[in-house]
């Protein structure tokens, strides 16, 4: 295999860090549709047959991956994500990881492999000149865990925003996964206690969106790993506990070009330029057709209700945090569109495909926004907002569905495999919990009637 320049001083690189930190295992990972990761592990002396592509997997054995009949499929690594495990280092020993894309035996890119589904929409942005920028911000609960190690009910401490210690039980775990992530090559930004009890968010810097995916699959493994060193359990499920904040993954995006940031325009009322006008206006005019990838499950239509800071109507605003999009107040090379529903549980590479193309599709048809809502959306009437033409989320995983189903941008950013696999996976999750009787019915219904 002949290698560009490049790639052989990443690799000449990757084989001085073996050397010199006693890398002796080698983690290939890579993600199933649900963004859920999965690895096979190599020795180190497997390095060169790594990087060549050569390592195959059963592709059958994964969920929305290929047929028994087709399933022989070969993991690529990304030099860029290797990183050495700080969690395994010892005295002349340690592991370390690649995230990989998935290959067909030809070596061409597997059509069912999502991080192949944001390659392409990444390819289709730079056709067009252009570069997209993403910083997501992913919020998890602790829960404490019983004498077998399973997530109980009670979450780890009953602290709220921005808690200091004592009351933050959880300020030595956040400490754990930031010297985690650091030694792994994050920047981190931010950490601190969320507003629910045993809430919590460590914030790092914006990549670019594949590396941002890459970087939030990376986030939600690390965390768990170091929550499970503490005894405890973390999930990134949207709504855990009934009747508090839930978890979103709010997504901020920006499209550069020539090293500048085109979103900014020194000149305008907001700051914003047309193209960012534009992307908005896509954002808003796509958003029914991509609830479903960017909130998954059952249970996110659950966080996505007034009253715990989840968006649920479809506006905009500059600094409106009742809105579905906001602006942050940063200008000029930090100009960026911030979307709001998006939640933990969705595959990252999914959700910022279908978030990235929505955005540029309303810049290709140079569609205009509708006015920005500055007033709190929650405390609007019904009346109000449909005075104001302020439309709802879907309501439910079936809704969001049946929205994705009824035109042809999911299908057109997910690519015919990863698309019908999806719709059918949730279908059958809806169908799991409509059919479901769950502790709720038999509270009311058994003993009433």
């Amino acid at each position: 295999m002949v290698m560009a320049t490049g790639t052989e001083t990443k690799l000449q690189e990757i084989q001085k860090v073996i050397r010199e930190k006693s890398v002796d295992l080698l983690h290939l990972q890579f993600v199933d549709i649900e963004g859920i990761l999965k690895h096979v592990t190599v020795t180190a002396e497997q390095l060169d047959d790594a990087v060549e592509g050569k390592i195959m997997f059963d592709g059958s054995s994964v969920a929305g991956f290929s047929p028994i009949n087709k399933s022989d499929l070969y993991l690529l690594p990304d030099l860029n994500t290797f990183a050495v495990l700080p969690w395994t280092v010892e005295d002349g020993y340690s592991e370390a990881r690649f995230l990989c894309s998935v290959t067909n035996p030809d070596g061409t890119l597997f059509e069912g492999d999502t991080r192949n589904v944001l390659k392409r929409v990444v390819e289709k942005a730079e056709d067009k000149g252009y570069s997209i920028s993403a910083g997501p911000e992913l919020e998890f609960f602790l829960f404490q865990t019983d004498e077998n190690g399973r997530p109980t009910l009670a979450t780890h401490d009953e602290a709220g925003y921005f808690a200091p210690s004592p009351n933050d039980l959880g300020e030595r775990v956040r400490l754990e996964i930031y010297r985690a992530l650091k030694a792994m090559g994050f920047t981190i930004e931010v950490s601190h206690h969320e507003v629910a009890q045993g809430q919590h968010e460590i914030g790092f810097k914006y990549a670019d969106v594949l590396g941002a995916a890459d970087n939030a699959t990376t986030y939600k493994w690390v965390v768990k790993t170091v929550a499970k060193r503490f005894g405890l359990h973390a999930t990134f499920m949207p709504k855990p506990v009934f009747g508090i904040n839930g978890s979103g993954m709010h997504v901020n995006m920006s499209l550069f070009k020539d090293g500048k940031n085109v979103f900014f325009d020194q000149d305008d009322e907001m700051q914003l330029s047309s193209t960012a006008y534009s992307f908005i206006a896509g954002l808003m005019d796509n958003i029914k057709s991509f609830t479903a990838v960017t909130n998954p499950l059952v249970n996110s239509y659950k966080r996505l209700v007034p009253g715990y800071e989840a968006p649920c109507y479809i506006a905009w605003s500059g600094s409106n945090r009742s809105a579905l999009i906001r602006i942050p107040a940063k200008r000029g090379m930090a100009t960026r569109v911030e979307l709001r529903c998006p939640d933990p549980a969705a595959n990252p590479y999914l959700a910022y495909a279908v978030v990235a193309a929505a955005g540029l599709d309303g810049v290709d048809r140079g569609l205009a926004p509708v006015a920005s809502v500055n007033e709190d959306i929650f405390h609007m009437s019904n009346d109000e907002r449909a005075e104001r033409g302020i439309d709802n989320l879907p309501g439910s995983l079936e809704a969001s569905l049946d929205e994705l189903e009824a035109n042809e941008f999911g299908r057109s950013v997910l690519g015919d495999h990863v698309y019908d696999e999806f719709v059918a996976l949730k279908r059958a999750e809806w169908d799991s919990y409509r059919t479901a009787v769950s502790s709720w019915e038999i509270e009311n219904y058994q003993g009433k009637f």
